[in-house]
């Protein structure tokens, strides 16, 4: 898969099959574009071409912070084994975002790429302010003599997926359903940066992680069963997010993780987390004793967990 970021850096070929969308977290329903995006233009003997936008549209013109199911180097490394020929990442700023619709496809589409077919989802919106949708894009594929494909939505579990869903899923915690929607565990890459040596003391020594990016979103506050990358090696951890109550409180969230078989110390090394199951909410102890019990139960469980569903 090529990754452009320029019309320029892309030759014209009016036989091309093309989509359009953030496609954040590259999740279930998008794999259902992907796949139909490939396969025609399989069938034409055409290029594939996804057009995506970063930063993500909503932190421009949104009314409030968006949280990113996947940094943009995330997704084109999940995109990378699809059989998309071309990923063009196009700037997303606020007077790209003041186009028509009609002024979008003429220039990106139409004139730009060439296209003779555009793959999308049911719910596709474009243009200034989302002004356009299916019946839109199919005018102007009349008239600029394109195809328009529409992929009908995936649902599990009677649900239909998608980022929004999903981002509600994590925000309660649901990290094993978020999985299913995915198809892989919700993940961030991060930091691990020095903590108070809190855990250390009571013999749960943890690496205190600080995500690469800010907008990234972080799981509800609670206790959950991960895994823990580390230079390419994994270890099964528990992983605690929230202020420490017990301790009486942080001003920020703090994501702590105890790995399990690990030793040495981890200080400026970037790790990736995948969270794999929710274990329980945060909660303040009324004393450290009770706090080690508990961790103690938490490690059983998560020990318990990756036993039984984790493969080596």
């Amino acid at each position: 898969m090529i990754v452009a970021r320029s019309l320029n850096d892309v030759k014209y070929d009016a036989n091309s099959v093309v989509t359009v969308g953030t496609f954040d977290g590259v999740h279930r329903g998008h794999r259902s574009i992907l796949n139909e995006l490939t396969t025609r233009a399989g069938t034409v003997h055409g290029r594939s071409i996804l057009v995506t936008f970063d930063p993500h549209p909503r932190e421009v013109v949104g009314k409030g912070s968006v949280q990113w199911l996947t940094t943009l180097d995330e997704r084109m490394a999940l995109l990378q084994p699809t059989g998309i020929d071309i990923a063009l990442v196009l700037e997303f700023t606020y007077e790209f975002s003041r186009q028509s619709s009609r002024e979008f496809y003429e220039k990106y589409v139409v004139r730009g790429l060439g296209v003779s077919e555009v793959i999308v989802g049911y719910d596709h919106m474009f243009g200034r302010d989302r002004e356009a949708g299916i019946h839109e894009l199919r005018n102007m594929g009349q008239e600029y003599g394109f195809n328009v494909t529409v992929v009908d939505p995936v649902s599990l579990d009677g649900t239909i997926i998608s980022s929004s869903a999903i981002r509600e899923l994590l925000r309660k915690g649901n990290v094993e359903q978020a999985a299913k929607f995915l198809q892989r565990p919700y993940s961030f890459q991060g930091i691990v940066v020095e903590g108070d040596h809190r855990g250390t003391k009571i013999g749960f020594p943890t690496a205190n992680i600080r995500p690469d990016h800010d907008h990234q979103l972080i799981p509800v506050n609670g206790v959950y069963c991960v895994n823990v990358t580390v230079e390419g090696k994994r270890y099964g951890a528990m992983m605690n997010i929230g202020v420490r109550p017990t301790f009486g409180g942080d001003t920020v969230r703090i994501l702590e993780a105890h790995l399990f078989g690990f030793e040495g110390m981890l200080y400026g090394m970037r790790v990736v987390v995948e969270f794999l199951q929710w274990l329980r909410p945060e909660k303040k102890f009324l004393s450290v004793e009770q706090l080690l019990e508990q961790l103690k139960q938490d490690r059983n469980d998560c020990l318990k967990f990756l036993a039984e569903n984790v493969s080596s």
